[in-house]
């Protein structure tokens, strides 16, 4: 699914199932030696929620750094190639899984880099386990119920919370390509006009995957949301944050108030023009981002 060449699919197992991710290998890269002479060189992609999300989410940024980091990009539990089981999600089921994935995979503290709710539910996983982490580097990380907000009391998520409407909503409103397309132009990029035909149906082909709106829709209900205010003082990760200026969902304001309620641990860099998710929106400009960012917070 949208594979950069140069890497392979893995997986491993955790409580929820099967979980897919995509790693470095072959000869264009060095991943296996690096690995074996500092094993705190890998870098971890955790892409965020919404309909049709997955790991493609970071495919054109970590190539950048696969000559010189062990790459490893999961599709969460729910989302992409890895398995959807029918459940009622919580977040419980994401932070045990982020922890199961890390340690798992990682030999020593590591680097995540991680986008939007994923990136707020990291920040409470990495103040539970510190010792998993080296850094962070997150993208719009917002827990959608920040500052006392209640995503829950929304109108739209009071409408998907009525049952059969909820899977009329995600067959016939999200998991097409024209929703596809007018979420991201119209919610998550802040100029439509960057939105090309591959992020558009790497998208719908992780949205139509059997069981997918099980996760999806207890994101949009809102049973994923949480103030993340109440827990970023305990976070002693060093960490960075990039915030789209244009951010529908939660505005760069809200960043800089996380941020200022920790300046000891998080420095804070909001980027103009740009919506939800620089990665695909500016990837060029978030690689260059997170280079700058890698050796400071080392």
């Amino acid at each position: 699914m949208f594979l950069p060449p140069g890497f392979e699919q893995r997986s491993i197992n955790t409580s929820l199932g099967q979980m897919v991710y995509d790693t470095s290998a072959g000869a264009a890269w060095l991943a296996a030696e690096v690995e074996q002479t500092d094993p705190q060189k890998t870098l971890v992609f955790l892409h965020g929620f919404g309909g049709g999300s997955s790991a493609y989410e970071w495919s054109k940024v970590y190539p950048a750094f696969a000559g010189e980091y062990r790459i490893l990009a999961p599709d969460l539990i729910g989302w992409g190639r890895s398995a959807h089981p029918e459940r009622d999600y919580c977040i419980a089921d994401y932070l045990m899984i982020i922890t199961e994935f890390l340690n798992q995979t990682c030999k020593g503290p590591t680097t995540v880099i991680a986008s939007a709710l994923t990136a707020a539910f990291t920040i409470r996983v990495a103040i539970e386990h510190p010792e998993l982490f080296k850094s962070l580097i997150l993208t719009t990380p917002a827990g959608l119920s920040d500052f006392g907000e209640n995503y829950t009391r929304s109108f739209f998520a009071q409408v998907i919370s009525i049952p059969i409407l909820d899977r009329m909503f995600y067959s016939a409103g999200v998991a097409t390509k024209a929703g596809i397309r007018s979420f991201l132009e119209q919610r998550q990029f802040a100029q439509s006009s960057r939105v090309y035909e591959e992020i558009v149906e790497a998208y719908l082909k992780s949205a139509q995957q059997p069981n997918a709106e099980y996760a999806a829709l207890a994101f949009v209900r809102g049973d994923l949301c949480f103030d993340l205010a109440q827990y970023i003082k305990q976070l002693k990760t060093p960490t960075a944050i990039i915030w789209g200026q244009k951010s529908q969902f939660t505005g760069p304001e809200i960043g800089r108030r996380l941020a200022k309620m920790n300046p000891q641990a998080i420095r804070f860099q909001h980027l103009e023009d740009v919506g939800l998710t620089p990665q695909l929106e500016l990837p060029g400009v978030t690689i260059g981002l997170i280079r700058q960012f890698l050796p400071l917070l080392s």
